[in-house]
């Protein structure tokens, strides 16, 4: 029996924890409840196994024949119920690998276009551990002089992460790392990374890291109190991605519509204009260089087309069709965001390429391309999306000409709709004047 649990302490806990909480306790649905609701279950739960403690302490010293047996993390069933594996909470880690069955999961934690991480067997965490190094499974099992692990994270499109004991190859060794341990201590690929591990239970393959104790030879209490992403000190992007293409479009985008790292870029034009072509061009060229992180996720596609990209490399994170939520495909490419926020905040470059912006909420569209930013003192993110018109707040727009795509002419870019904010800070003065003599000739052309 864990230690009594305070109202005072479960209100201040998020609702992820209350979750954690009751799936140890193994009450019954509990994810159907309100916040004070299940608040009032725990509580109930936790003074009924306190007599039903005591209960069964009484009848073995008098010989009764009744037992109780409790494993550790695995989820009882209360009454009779046969309603606790019905929760989704017996998922095995390796699901973590494989790709999604629903495309439709409620659970902002747990979303993701791959299929959702173990989560059974998790564990409370204390209110003083609630900067993030607690993880979610196996509290009390591995916190004293367990066995301590060290590696190098590599996270996956649904959010958790492996620590990896041999990089960059996957290993037998490896340890799992929870989707809230890698969103609370802000984990990318790359960390090194070390802290206490405890075994795996039944159905799980991996061990499973108890908490997090240093990151990159740090304390992860310093890592995880950083300044926000949001608050860091930004500058206009000043340093241009070179495509080096032979495609006549994308050496058109390098000279007369150029982004640099830390730009926010739309792609726009009206249906069948070759916006995800472009994309998919744009994405492999950047991939090629050496240096940024390229992620890409596809929000709203066609079936067929997330079929031919997650044939290419780099592959989708996440591959949505049109038929999924607008809330499922919002989740998805948060999830890509934040963790291009984290490599950048780290002093690394992230590149994430969103296909397309049309079927998000305008408010998740924006939230998105809003997050790319050049840090003074970081690294960058960049965001390029697709989109059927401009969102707002661009540092590059690349318009597309549906006109010239239509009859097969190179390059499609309509100039004239085009254009880039500071041109002068990544190609120079002389070649920013080039560019606005250009527009203007496209102008008197189209006139």
């Amino acid at each position: 029996m864990p230690a009594v649990l305070e109202r005072s302490e479960l209100e201040a806990s998020p609702l992820a924890d209350l979750h954690a909480i009751a799936d140890q306790l193994g009450l019954d649905s509990f994810r159907r409840l309100r916040k004070a609701d299940l608040i009032d279950r725990i509580l109930g739960e936790q003074s009924e196994d306190a007599d039903d403690d005591g209960a069964t302490s009484e009848e073995e010293s008098s010989g009764g024949a009744r037992k109780r047996s409790r494993r550790g993390g695995r989820s009882r069933r209360s009454r009779g119920s046969a309603d606790a594996e019905a929760d989704g909470d017996s998922d095995s880690q390796e699901a973590a690998e494989e790709p999604e069955a629903s495309t439709d999961d409620r659970d902002a934690d747990e979303e993701s276009p791959r299929k959702r991480s173990r989560r059974g067997g998790r564990s409370r965490r204390s209110s003083a551990e609630s900067n993030g190094k607690a993880d979610d499974a196996g509290e009390g099992e591995s916190r004293d002089g367990g066995e301590v692990a060290e590696g190098i994270v590599e996270v996956l499109g649904n959010g958790s992460a492996f620590l990896r004991i041999d990089p960059p190859e996957p290993s037998d060794g490896d340890v799992y790392i929870s989707a809230a341990q890698v969103r609370r201590c802000e984990l990318v690929s790359g960390d090194r990374v070390t802290g206490p591990v405890r075994t795996p239970r039944r159905s799980e393959r991996y061990p499973s890291l108890v908490r997090i104790d240093t990151i990159n030879g740090g304390s992860a209490d310093a890592v995880s109190s950083g300044t926000r992403y949001e608050d860091l000190p930004v500058a206009y992007p000043g340093e241009r991605f070179e495509l080096k293409s032979s495609d006549q479009t994308l050496q058109a985008i390098e000279a007369l519509t150029p982004f640099g790292r830390g730009s926010r870029v739309t792609i726009v034009g009206a249906a069948r204009s070759g916006k995800s072509e472009t994309l998919g061009a744009l994405l492999h060229a950047i991939a090629a260089g050496k240096g940024p992180e390229v992620s890409l996720v596809l929000a709203g596609a066609r079936p067929e087309e997330i079929g031919r990209w997650q044939e290419g490399e780099p592959a989708p994170v996440a591959a949505l069709s049109f038929a999924a939520s607008p809330d499922t495909q919002a989740q998805a490419v948060d999830h890509a965001i934040d963790a291009g926020k984290r490599v950048a905040a780290r002093g690394g470059d992230a590149v994430v390429l969103i296909d397309s912006l049309d079927g998000l909420p305008p408010h998740v569209a924006r939230r998105a391309l809003a997050a790319a930013r050049n840090l003074r003192e970081g690294g960058s993110l960049t965001v390029i999306a697709t989109a059927s018109a401009p969102v707002g707040g661009e540092s590059t727009v690349i318009a597309l000409d549906v006109a010239l795509t239509s009859t097969g002419r190179q390059p499609i870019l309509d100039l004239a709709a085009s254009g880039v904010i500071r041109p002068d800070l990544l190609v120079g003065e002389s070649d920013a004047k080039a560019l606005v003599k250009a527009r203007a000739e496209a102008l008197d052309n189209g006139s």
